[in-house]
């Protein structure tokens, strides 16, 4: 395949989330000789150039990597996690000029970009790369189902018409029927407006879209993807985690942790037996409660398996668990601020994940054959969670009560029924049959990887064969 000269720049916001599925492609197009500039608010300047992100991606690939940063109109204290709604009004305000600017810079040092790829949720991006006379693509970085989901939910209201009621059923092409409950959260009646005004941007700017590259896999979401083609075609070229995951080398090169991810926790997991801990981790933004620590850590103590838990600013907290828990549990169990995810996922010491159902969390738990306890909380973890448990079939969904708590009860019987119940064997074989199909997506004949090189001749002006 023919990549000289081939130009690409790639727009994403400085989020854990959006940032990882981005370096990941990155480093896949770069390994294929295409250069990469990466552009992202400027939050995130100091973080990734000293972790030398350019240098570990470029050192043995033919392509090399450009970063790039524009202001967001923010402080770099500001919390953007907390308070979405300024950051994406403050980014809508400043990032089209300075991306404008950047892109103005680079063509005058003579780069003339092939196509411009953004992630979703910044639908400002589409209209600079047309101002520049750039081809555009978005990255989109949640399953198929959540892109078809939302693109029918602006195109045709009418499938979506009683979202009050939890319990009600949704009938959507390729999709097995669904509840109310199952959608994500930024569609439904009580999420906050900028939330519904984002979803409905992004689809009202796909005209402007000419591919949409999926970080899926093209033999777990076939039925939706098959009925996308006459709509809005999307090229699954995942699943974007680290190569090691997948069984190719042993780094990590090519991910940022926007926090310190602690390697002892590794170091412990390798003294563990094997498929004995219960690995807990709700994702880089969900803070959890304290009575939801309460219950998990009853639970834990209760169920006397090794475990391993990661809670934000967990020393912070330490006041939240129960009294003597940490006594209690410390021949057991480790609880850490943040942990390298991957590393630990393909540990064989790791039995099950208790999971927030991020997409990133969802596929890193696929490749890894790690079977799950889903406990959705929004954005379209609750979709994913239905994906896990009823279409992929490898775990079990963890419920709040109906006063919205969650209890050690609960806690208890979706742990030892992954673990110990009498599906679990069935399940854990089908994660191992999903690990495998995902591999394949990725190999020279895999559907992700014909995807893949689909695209590059295509922004290279050498269309060739078919999207898988």
């Amino acid at each position: 395949m023919e990549t000289e000269g081939v130009q690409v720049i790639m727009v994403t916001l400085a989020l854990q989330g959006h940032m990882n599925p981005m370096l990941k492609l990155a480093k896949v197009l770069v390994s294929k000789g295409v250069d990469v500039t990466l552009a992202t608010n400027d939050v995130a300047r100091k973080h990734m150039l000293d972790s030398k992100i350019s240098t570990k991606f470029t050192s043995n690939s033919p392509g090399r990597l450009n970063l790039e940063f524009f202001p967001d109109g923010l402080s770099h204290d500001f919390d953007r996690d907390k308070d979405t709604g300024t950051f994406i009004a403050s980014l809508k305000a400043n990032g089209p000029r300075n991306l404008s600017n950047i892109i103005a810079d680079l063509k005058a040092k003579g780069i003339e970009f092939s196509c411009l790829i953004t992630s979703p949720f910044i639908p400002w991006v589409p209209g600079v790369a047309a101002e520049h006379g750039i081809p555009c693509c978005v990255l989109w970085i949640q399953s198929s189902t959540v892109f078809s989901i939302y693109y029918h939910f602006i195109k045709r209201p009418g499938l979506f018409s009683n979202l009050e009621n939890p319990n009600g059923n949704v009938e959507l092409p390729g999709i097995p029927m669904i509840k109310v409950e199952d959608l994500p959260t930024f569609m439904l009646p009580f999420s906050p407006a900028h939330f519904r005004l984002w979803v409905a941007e992004f689809v009202s700017v796909l005209d402007k879209i000419q591919w949409v590259l999926g970080n899926s896999v093209h033999e777990l979401e076939e039925e939706i993807v098959n009925s996308l083609a006459s709509v809005k075609p999307i090229y699954p070229i995942g699943p974007l985690v680290s190569p090691f995951l997948l069984g190719k080398e042993e780094t990590v090169e090519g991910s940022v942790d926007m926090w310190s991810a602690a390697d002892s926790c590794i170091e412990w997991l390798n003294k563990q037996p094997t498929s004995s801990v219960i690995y807990i981790s709700f994702g880089s933004i969900i803070v959890t409660s304290e009575q939801q620590i309460q219950s998990i850590a009853t639970a834990l103590k209760n169920i006397n398996r090794p475990f391993l838990w990661v809670v934000k600013a967990s020393e912070a907290r330490k006041d939240e668990f129960p009294d003597g828990f940490f006594e209690e549990t410390k021949e057991k169990g480790l609880v850490v601020s943040w942990c390298p995810q991957e590393k630990v996922l393909m540990n064989q010491a790791v039995a099950c994940f208790v999971t927030h159902c991020g997409w990133n969390s969802a596929l890193e738990t696929v490749v890894a054959g790690v079977p799950v306890v889903a406990y959705p909380e929004w954005t379209d973890q609750p979709t994913n969670a239905k994906l896990l448990v009823d279409v992929f079939k490898i775990g079990v969904r963890m419920r709040n009560c109906e006063d919205e708590t969650l209890s050690v009860e609960e806690v208890e019987r979706c742990i030892m029924e992954v673990i110990d119940g009498p599906r679990a064997e069935e399940m854990k074989k089908r994660a191992l049959e999903l690990k495998e199909a995902a591999k394949k997506a990725l190999e020279d004949a895999g559907s992700s990887n014909q995807n893949i090189d689909k695209f590059i001749s295509e922004i290279a002006g050498k269309p060739v064969g078919n999207n898988v």
